[in-house]
């Protein structure tokens, strides 16, 4: 039976996120990865406003707070001044897909050579619940107490789909975190996309579904079926684009 043990990468404290938010697992995640790759010592983390700014708190290696949806321009200079660096992005969806889809895009488009990770929780988790871009349609937050409707905010961004259209990314990936495969694929995803980094191929991107028991108003399990019902059917987990394989 395997044992289980913190991540290096980690610092040992309990987790700060919500009790049952996918937030904490995603972290951990990461965190394996690089401590299986033994790349501890030569990662860099930036983070930026929201819930993954707490990987300010809790990532033991190098992490740099980025400017509310800045984080891809941060990495992009950190990147180009330390090529050796294993550089990524860790944000939310109010984040990354709301104030900073600009900046993504464009990295993304530039074909950056650094990974983003993007927890995708339907909401504006450290604020208060807001309404999100990628908040489904229906589904009721503090700025939509009736659900959202798209005849007046639109629909929900699905960023993996518009990140594949562009020429530059090498590998582009969406996994679900709330079965035990949907866990192992998205290990192995974020793994494949920190080695295309180190091979020095480009942009990669990860998103990973995860869930907010706090600004839902739903006990942790509820939120797993939540997912099941209506997250998935909508954001399909999939390897929308993947490089090496194509050629």
């Amino acid at each position: 039976m395997a044992e289980y043990k913190r991540p290096q990468s980690l610092k040992p404290m309990a987790t700060p996120y919500c009790p049952g938010c996918l937030h904490a697992l995603a972290t951990r995640l990461v965190a394996d990865v690089i401590d299986e790759l033994q790349q501890s010592q030569n990662a860099i983390n930036v983070v930026s406003v929201g819930c993954s700014a707490l990987n300010l708190y809790t990532w033991k290696g190098d992490v740099i707070g980025a400017a509310h949806g800045r984080a891809p321009a941060v990495a992009t200079g950190i990147k180009r001044c330390l090529p050796d660096r294993l550089v990524f992005t860790y944000q939310g969806d109010g984040d990354l897909a709301a104030i900073g889809l600009a900046e993504i895009m464009s990295a993304a488009n530039r074909g950056e050579n650094f990974t983003v990770i993007f927890a995708n929780n339907q909401t504006y988790g450290m604020t208060g619940g807001q309404m999100a871009p990628t908040t489904l349609i229906g589904q009721k937050s503090t700025t939509t107490p009736f659900g959202r409707d798209p005849m007046t905010t639109g629909y929900p961004l699905k960023m993996c789909e518009l990140m594949a259209v562009l020429e530059a990314p090498v590998f582009v990936a969406r996994y679900a975190l709330n079965s035990p495969k949907g866990v192992m694929d998205a290990k192995k995803g974020i793994r494949k996309a920190f080695e295309l980094q180190m091979a020095g191929k480009g942009f990669t991107f990860i998103e990973l579904l995860t869930n907010c028991p706090t600004n839902w108003g739903m006990g942790p399990i509820d939120t797993l079926e939540y997912m099941n019902t209506n997250t998935i059917p909508y954001f399909k987990p999939g390897i929308y684009k993947d490089k090496e394989s194509e050629a």
